[in-house]
């Protein structure tokens, strides 16, 4: 009997979509829209049940009988070929005489239990495609509401990170310069000491930069300490940390950096890039710079109150040599003066 001539095809289509009817030979003599969905290319006509769906349990040979005798029990089958899937299914016996056809066959219908979630994945199926009384269509319901709410939590938690992140950032960044701050500085500097990691400490004034303050205007100092800015992050490493922590004062820290020649270079070559020109409009910027440094290799057991302390004797001593020029620290280094705004002024 041909698919689509059997009496009862729509009435089974609409109810259960996932049937297969068998005559009384084992062969499918119609099966519901979404169980064609399952085979590729479709279950073809008069193919034997036992040849698509294996029986996993209750075990049973193949014949029509042996799966006749299981009627009204829970099924446990495996489709043959394509993507595994599970699949649960009770069989209804057709009288072997009467007017229900096909005689002696029976009537399957299947469905996918939990793992209806992958099955629709796997089959690219739809609402449509499951009985309207079906409540793998609640669950699925279900499921896509709680996957659109985890999804607007993963947004949500994305979003809360990248602010948390953002603030985090403008906490350590310098507003004018967006070079590092002070607390940035102490974080690294107190990190490093933690970790025994040898490194080189800068410390570095302007010179002349009041003067630009006081005769061109804050508008001109700001522009200048954005182009020392941008002079320093040009002249080291992408790993050192320029950090600003005052008016014109800053902070540079080279990580692993044990030679104070190389040092002494890195703020020679500081000094002279800062001592050229800053045009801002029509006028131009004058300014210099005094440096101190110290290792942290130089000390048995070095703290960070004590080599901001000789840097900052260095940098004094570099002030008091006639400025525009890089101090390392010594022991015969003048100590730090208590009126450390006098000495910096300038």
């Amino acid at each position: 009997m041909p698919n689509a001539a059997h009496p009862l095809a729509a009435v089974l289509d609409t109810l259960c979509p996932m049937h297969a009817l068998i005559d009384a030979t084992g062969h499918i003599v119609h099966a519901g829209p979404t169980l064609h969905k399952l085979c590729p290319g479709g279950i073809a006509p008069w193919a034997r049940f036992t040849e698509l769906f294996e029986m996993k349990r209750p075990r049973c040979d193949s014949s029509m009988k042996a799966l006749r005798a299981r009627g009204g029990q829970k099924l446990h089958l495996i489709l043959r070929g394509g993507p595994r899937c599970d699949l649960k299914g009770v069989l209804a016996p057709l009288p072997e005489d009467g007017p229900i056809q096909p005689a002696g066959g029976a009537i399957v219908n299947l469905s996918f239990g939990i793992s209806v979630v992958d099955a629709v994945r796997d089959f690219a199926l739809t609402s449509t495609d499951f009985a309207a009384t079906d409540l793998a269509i609640e669950m699925l319901y279900l499921v896509e509401a709680k996957t659109a709410a985890m999804e607007a939590s993963r947004t949500l938690n994305l979003r809360l990170q990248g602010a948390m992140i953002a603030a985090e950032e403008k906490a350590y960044t310098d507003a004018l310069t967006g070079l590092r701050n002070r607390r940035a500085a102490d974080y690294l500097l107190e990190r490093l000491l933690e970790r025994k990691q040898d490194f080189a400490l800068m410390q570095l004034d302007l010179d002349f930069f009041k003067a630009v303050n006081d005769t061109m205007g804050h508008a001109a100092g700001d522009h200048v300490l954005r182009e020392v800015a941008a002079i320093m992050i040009e002249e080291t490493r992408a790993e050192d940390m320029i950090a600003r922590v005052g008016g014109d004062e800053f902070v540079l820290v080279f990580a692993r950096l044990t030679d104070p020649g190389r040092m002494h270079d890195i703020a020679t070559r500081l000094i002279a890039r800062l001592e050229q020109p800053i045009r801002y409009g029509e006028e131009l910027c004058r300014i210099s710079a005094s440096a101190g440094s110290v290792l942290s290799c130089d000390y048995a057991r070095p703290t960070l109150a004590r080599m901001l302390e000789d840097a900052d004797a260095a940098l004094y001593a570099a002030k008091a040599a006639g400025r525009g020029r890089h101090v390392p620290f010594a022991p015969q280094a003048p100590p730090a003066s208590a009126d450390g705004a006098a000495r910096r002024q300038g």
